[in-house]
Formats: structure tokens, sequence, C-alpha cells
């Protein structure tokens, strides 16, 4: 699960990183839940929520379809 919730955040790195941020995975949870951490630019960007949620939790819904959430850690 680890790998394919990895090869997401592949895909989604270069636009997080063209805006001087980046994600980075900290751990998926026995409920399904994808945990991870949004650096540098992200990190205290207003809109990172929206990019979260928008972005990185919706690609990884629709290529995990086992994934149930993804949330933010500090």
């Amino acid at each position: 699960m680890r790998e394919k919730v990895m090869k997401v955040l592949d895909k989604v790195r270069p636009a997080l990183q063209g805006d001087g941020g980046d994600v980075e995975l900290v751990d998926i949870t026995d409920k399904g839940i994808v945990q991870v951490r949004l650096t540098g630019a992200c990190k205290g960007c207003p809109m990172s929520q929206m990019t979260l949620k928008n972005g990185i939790e919706r690609i990884i819904l629709k290529e995990i379809p086992e994934i149930k959430g993804v949330e933010a850690v500090s």
C-alpha cells in the first residue's frame, strides 16, 4: 500500500515543487487514512488545506480506492 501511495504522491509532487513546496508520506493508518506532511512553501500557506483536499486527496482516492482519506500532520 505504501508503495502505491508513494507513486501517487510522485505524480503531484512536481506541481507542489513548482511553487516551492513538497509533500512527504508520514504514515498510513489501519483505518486507511494517509498522513502526509506538507513542507517548504506549502507548510504555512493559507491554501494548503485546499491543496491537500482538492489536489492530493482527490488523486489518491481516485487511484487507490481502499484509502479513505488524507490528513496533514505536523
